[in-house]
């Protein structure tokens, strides 16, 4: 059964491409925006769920949890059906819809008055949002070839950036303008994304005829298993990037002497990593545009996996920090070219959902990451999370330099 599609031209002339690099800041500005919003609260949940009544240290811990990763949960299960319906029609509208959902469900966290209906909103937001997703699709298929994975690196510089700044506006804002302004404020931040993604991106369609359902998208594949294999990629790059955030808290407070600012210090180190990335993900872009992604991927993995060997060992914390800087680096080009790869191995009128479907993958990571890292630690010790990272990467480098 056939039905009618849309889809994005992908070349564009020369006399189009200021709009491709409009369309691209927008998107760079509007993911910045959004992935700031939804990470701001990290600061401040554990008092707000207490605020609701939650009362107990494990109950809190326990219902902070639930509700912060409720939107990952939803995105996750989201995505394919929000590319399929951007393929059919049209990934602006996807952004659109995403900035308005996520704009209206912030701006509503900040009305709650129980923990159930904290955790409501985070599923929809969840399930509404997603806009930083729907901009790599629309990036992907806009950008003319040769500067995808530049345009996707500098895309990544924004979504890394939003997920830097926004634990840091979280915990300075609640003390000036309380916890529910601080949800109003980010709500309107993400209004503006929204005003300027309707009115300022454009994107071109014509009709062709495609085959409905995901089955009917990875059909029209020709190279399936390679794609396959770069969603897996994707997942495994998500999950060690996950790994080792349960137990960076009290692995720096085994490296500091005692009344020192730990937690401070790991937030720092925590940072560190998406400092790295912020910095080298455009440069690392045009790295891959130029030699191949296949290069990148594989060297961003090796390097990844040997920088978890000396993080292991480590005699301080600031040591630590250094490393996870220096790998923040080497993650930096992982993602944009991996779905660079996957965009360029796929046909444009079905590249919504596969890309969704990459999406999906690293949502995978970002669930399992934090559950390996917290059982090897619990059962292992800290400085095995590293080696079995390590593995896990270098593991992935193998699968990615083969011909598949």
């Amino acid at each position: 059964m056939t039905e009618i599609s849309f889809v994005t031209a992908v070349d564009q002339s020369s006399r189009d491409e200021p709009q491709w690099r409009r369309n691209l800041y927008v998107c760079v500005f509007g993911a910045f925006t959004t992935v700031l919003a939804m990470t701001l609260l990290l600061p401040f949940l554990p008092l707000y769920v207490e605020q609701l009544g939650v009362h107990g240290h494990a109950a809190i811990v326990q219902w902070s949890g639930i509700a912060f990763g409720a939107t990952f949960l939803a995105a996750g299960l989201a995505a394919p059906v929000w590319g399929r319906f951007a393929d059919r029609y049209g990934r602006k509208l996807i952004l659109v819809r995403a900035s308005l959902g996520m704009a209206v469900c912030m701006s509503l966290l900040g009305t709650v008055q129980t923990i159930w209906q904290l955790v409501a909103l985070r599923l929809l937001a969840g399930l509404l949002g997603g806009y930083a997703s729907g901009a790599v699709v629309l990036v992907a298929t806009q950008t003319p070839k040769a500067r995808t994975t530049w345009a996707l690196g500098l895309l990544s510089s924004g979504v890394m950036a939003g997920s830097l700044v926004g634990p840091l506006v979280g915990g300075a804002l609640p003390p000036l303008i309380g916890v529910r302004a601080t949800f109003f404020l980010a709500g309107g931040l993400i209004f503006i994304a929204f005003l300027a993604t309707a009115l300022m991106v454009r994107e071109t369609h014509r009709p062709v005829r495609t085959m409905a359902g995901t089955q009917g998208a990875w059909s029209l594949i020709e190279n399936q298993r390679s794609v396959l294999v770069m969603l897996l990629t994707g997942a495994l790059v998500t999950l060690a990037t996950m790994s080792i955030e349960p137990i960076v808290t009290i692995y720096v407070a085994q490296l500091m002497p005692s009344g020192a600012a730990v937690t401070m210090m790991s937030g720092a180190i925590m940072s560190a990593g998406a400092l790295g990335s912020v910095v080298a993900a455009p440069r690392m872009g045009r790295l891959a545009d130029r030699i191949g992604q296949r290069k990148v991927v594989v060297g961003g993995l090796i390097a990844s996996g040997l920088l978890l060997l000396p993080q292991a060992a480590v005699g301080n914390a600031w040591e630590l920090l250094g490393l996870r800087f220096l790998m923040g680096i080497a993650l930096a080009g992982l993602i944009p070219a991996i779905t660079s790869m996957i965009r360029h191995a796929v046909p444009a009128r079905v590249a919504g959902q596969i890309l969704a479907l990459n999406t999906s993958a690293q949502y995978v990571g970002f669930v399992a990451g934090p559950l390996l890292g917290g059982f090897v630690g619990a059962h292992l010790g800290m400085r095995p999370v590293f080696l079995a990272t390590s593995a896990v990467m270098l593991a992935g480098a193998i699968l990615a330099s083969r011909r598949w």
